[in-house]
């Protein structure tokens, strides 16, 4: 128990003492950027999907005849 409690303890030290945290504006920054690809992503996944399944009725009809 006191190896768990010792790494802990160590571990804490390590990010208040050796980490370099960015500021506010930097955080608030990159949260936006962060977003605005996540939306793009969302959309371009959401389009591609859009065009397989339409593509794919397609090709059913097709095959059906």
């Amino acid at each position: 128990m006191n190896k768990v409690t010792n790494y802990i303890s160590e571990a804490f030290e390590e990010l208040k003492s050796n980490v370099t945290w960015p500021t506010w504006e930097e955080v608030q920054k990159l949260t936006i950027v962060v977003a605005v690809f996540s939306v793009i992503f969302a959309l371009v996944t959401w389009g591609i999907d859009t065009a397989f399944g339409k593509m794919l009725t397609v090709f059913f009809n097709w095959i059906k005849g």
